[in-house]
């Protein structure tokens, strides 16, 4: 009953209002929906027009302030190290790959040349390596830093007078000379393994002089240095001005392994077959690649080659800011070893000697050429493009190692093929498969706003001519002075002399015991010939 008094009332209340207060009602209402209506309309559209500074802020990066910068430069430094300590383990995995491709006589000369270069690699690189390559100088060759006055360059030999960090980079000198002699390294040890098995040791310290020292750095600076002419090139006032593009080489397919390989063929052509090695084109039944002693060995290194390859690509960013990119290079490369490794697998199955048979070495060296075709276009090319180039690459490496094999030229572990060969089609195929959608790192991380585009993706073929210039310029180069510089070696006296005597080759216990005076795999005195217990039997009695 009590409601339905309350409704009553209600009802009243409505029916007493006047027609002047319904109106002004009306108004008040009207005119909040009208101001409703201004503000929304003008949220929507007058951003657009004035460019207030909201809608710029979120187009325009704020610049990081010093504290920022320092944090920044302090994580680009320490990836920038982590990836350099994984290129130096490579070291181990070249000692595994080329002992277990090696025979077994010359298995303690193959540890005992990748460590010494090693060690002779980071004096050189330290004295004068650094600073020929990237030191300022000219198109040919560096030597420094620029002065106060912007024009005079002071020497980096010994790394004097260099700055606390290199270039923009953000990174301290003395942490990228670490990350390059690294990658330095790498070069002087590809062409040991070309050499194998007939090179004295004085002579392998010669040539690694020439190379380390001089070949890698001053060829190097063509187009890693900071003003070297292939890296310039296509610049207003550089070489080939009219090209518009310059040679580009992210992690060093042409700078470090085309350098490598084109060297261990100029050596190993100087240094001959070794005693006894029948090329299958003069006896197809006895001819072929000797068997390695130690192909768990062999594999074993190529993992670790392979690991080590993740801060070979990756690091080259010299940036921890680049997420995107360095995710990427990962990716990429383990997509084009996978496919490499693969086709060159294939490849030992349908064709050949192997035929029917799933080769091993063909396969790890497929893996390794794989690695080696992505380190040049790994940041510009998508997982599709890795995938496609590994895969070409594989096949690449098949092909050229029995064509090396048909020209009679002795590489034990296929340096030639894998670095040489896989090298020079990895830089190319930059200019056919850049995606068009990445463009350059950076401290803070990427600037795609010039990205590169290859052949396949429509952007011409510019940055293929541009990329066959720049490889072939270097491995031309290459061989004619590594050749020139090989002979001049093998022209020496004995010991230091580039061959080795033939009485230490094929001699009892073969490098080995001639230049180092002991066996990998020496013979114990415990040791049990179980065969002897069966051969001398003893006669029973009762």
């Amino acid at each position: 009953m009590k409601a339905k008094q309350q409704k009553l009332s209600l009802i009243g209340a409505f029916r007493g209002l006047t027609r002047e207060k319904w109106a002004l009602g009306a108004t008040i209402l009207t005119g909040k929906m009208i101001g409703l209506c201004i503000v929304v309309a003008a949220m929507m559209f007058l951003p657009g027009i004035f460019g207030t500074t909201a809608a710029h802020a979120a187009t325009a990066p704020l610049k990081p302030t010093d504290l920022e910068t320092s944090m920044i430069n302090s994580i680009n430094t320490v990836w920038t190290l982590v990836a350099a300590f994984l290129v130096f383990g490579m070291q181990a995995g070249f000692v595994m790959l080329e002992a277990g491709f090696a025979r077994k006589r010359e298995t303690v000369n193959v540890l005992m040349e990748c460590i010494y270069d090693t060690c002779l690699c980071g004096i050189l690189f330290y004295a004068v390596g650094y600073a020929f390559m990237f030191g300022h100088g000219n198109g040919f060759i560096g030597w420094g830093g620029l002065g106060s006055d912007g024009k005079t360059i002071t020497n980096w030999f010994f790394l004097q007078n260099t700055p606390l960090t290199y270039e923009a980079t953000g990174i301290p000198i003395l942490a990228h000379w670490i990350f390059q002699y690294a990658f330095a390294d790498t070069c002087s040890t590809i062409v040991s393994g070309a050499m194998i098995g007939r090179t004295s040791f004085r002579g392998d310290i010669l040539y690694s002089i020439g190379i380390t020292g001089f070949i890698y750095p001053i060829i190097g600076h063509w187009a890693w240095g900071p003003d070297g002419f292939l890296a310039t090139m296509g610049a207003p006032g550089g070489f080939l001005p009219t090209l518009g593009n310059g040679f580009r080489d992210f992690a060093g397919s042409t700078v470090v392994h085309t350098i490598g390989g084109i060297a261990s063929l100029a050596g190993a052509i100087v240094l001959g077959p070794r005693l006894g090695r029948i090329f299958a084109r003069d006896d197809k039944a006895k001819g072929g690649m000797p068997p390695g002693h130690n192909m768990p060995l062999a594999a074993f290194g190529t993992f670790l080659l392979w690991f080590g390859w993740y801060g070979f690509n990756p690091g080259s960013t010299l940036s921890a800011m680049d997420m995107q990119g360095i995710g990427r290079i990962a990716a990429n490369t383990t997509i084009a070893a996978c496919t490499g490794g693969m086709a060159a697998m294939m490849a030992g199955l349908w064709w050949g000697a192997t035929k029917g048979k799933f080769d091993l070495g063909y396969t790890l060296n497929g893996v390794l050429a794989g690695l080696v075709a992505i380190t040049c276009p790994c940041y510009w090319v998508s997982p599709l493009g890795a995938a496609l180039l590994g895969a070409v690459a594989g096949f690449i490496v098949y092909a050229s190692m029995n064509i090396i094999e048909w020209f009679r030229i002795d590489d034990p572990v296929g340096a030639v093929s894998v670095h040489g060969f896989a090298g020079i089609w990895g830089t190319l195929s930059l200019g056919l498969f850049a995606s068009g959608q990445f463009g350059a790192t950076g401290p803070a991380g990427a600037d795609n706003t010039a990205p590169v585009t290859g052949l396949f993706y429509g952007g011409g073929a510019g940055v293929l001519e541009a990329q066959a210039i720049g490889t072939f310029t270097i491995a031309i180069a290459v061989f004619a002075v590594t050749i020139i510089m090989m002979y001049a070696i093998n022209k020496l006296p004995n010991p230091w002399r580039l061959r080795v005597e033939e009485h230490g080759e094929n001699g009892l216990g073969g490098l080995d015991v001639f230049d180092h005076g002991i066996e990998a795999y020496p013979s114990q005195d415990e040791d049990i010939n179980i065969s002897d217990l069966f051969d001398n039997k003893q006669p029973v009695t009762a």
